[in-house]
């Protein structure tokens, strides 16, 4: 196996970059049952005047006025026609991607994009959706907060459950080797974060073994910033198939692929250019949408 070595210059660029998207990774408080973006705090504005900004080209170009719900919408009638015959119920747990970091509109990221969405198809049903995603949240501390009532409450009434986790982890040995970062670090750690995702994916199926789970998989931030690392993209590659791995071992399981939808496009990064904006929220949600479909839809009577 290669070694990767980075240089000191590097790896304090790619900590100023990494502290924006993963900033308090280690903070594992209790949080309410629908947890509100959090306000970005002036650190990342600082760091955001550190970062070289001739190194992500801007796009220029504003998008097509449309509302985010507008297009999911429009996204579900076309592709799904939805019928469903009882009121539905959705869990979503995780980090900064189910809680939405980085979308300016304070809507909720791609979770408050499908529940709206649901909502506006699906108008004669009830539709629920308890968002739990908590900024930083490594594996170890989501499992920990499995047991937290609220969201064990929602988990045994839920339908389905969406889960984003994992970037932290990856964070975390990058802060704890960032002088001597080498790729057996990562390797490393891969059997123990395999283990905590089966412990998260069995915990929940142990309140709830009827709901369909939905593992939403990594995308690489790093590309333009740092294409000269090719281990970075290898990293989150291992990540991403442990996810696969579980998931097609796993009975009512889904795993999400979100890594193409990200690729070489700039335009869908929040300003600390690692978090979804609208744009990059909107592609999540849809890709989400399209992977739930077998299991939203039922044969109309």
């Amino acid at each position: 196996m290669n070694m990767m070595k980075f240089g000191l210059l590097s790896i304090l660029l790619l900590l100023v970059l990494l502290i924006g998207f993963y900033q308090g990774y280690s903070n594992d408080s209790t949080t309410s049952t629908v947890v509100q973006p959090e306000t970005e705090p002036s650190l990342e504005e600082t760091i955001e005047s550190e970062v070289t900004t001739s190194e992500i080209e801007e796009s220029e170009e504003e998008p097509e006025e449309e509302s985010i719900k507008e297009r999911v919408t429009q996204v579900v009638e076309d592709a799904l026609g939805l019928f469903v015959e009882d009121d539905l119920h959705v869990t979503a747990i995780g980090d900064s991607l189910t809680q939405g970091v980085g979308d300016t509109n304070d809507e909720g990221g791609y979770v408050e994009i499908i529940e709206n969405t649901l909502k506006e198809n699906l108008n004669e049903k009830e539709v629920t959706v308890n968002n739990f995603g908590k900024r930083g949240n490594r594996s170890d501390q989501l499992l920990k907060r499995l047991d937290q009532p609220e969201i064990v409450s929602s988990i045994e009434k839920s339908d389905m459950v969406l889960i984003t986790i994992g970037a932290n982890d990856i964070m975390a040995i990058v802060k704890d080797q960032f002088l001597d970062l080498d790729y057996d670090d990562f390797a490393g750690e891969k059997e123990p974060y395999e283990a905590r995702l089966n412990e998260i994916i069995q915990t929940i199926k142990s309140k709830n073994s009827d709901a369909e789970i939905f593992l939403i998989g990594l995308y690489n931030p790093f590309e333009k910033p740092f294409s000269h690392i090719p281990e970075l993209q290898q990293i989150l590659r291992d990540w991403n198939e442990i996810g696969k791995r579980v998931a097609e071992e796993e009975e009512n399981m889904t795993f999400i692929p979100m890594e193409e939808i990200f690729s070489h496009r700039e335009e869908v990064y929040a300003e600390d250019h690692f978090h979804p904006n609208k744009k990059g929220y909107k592609l999540m949600a849809e890709r989400v949408i399209s992977y739930v479909r077998p299991f939203l839809e039922t044969e109309e009577e």
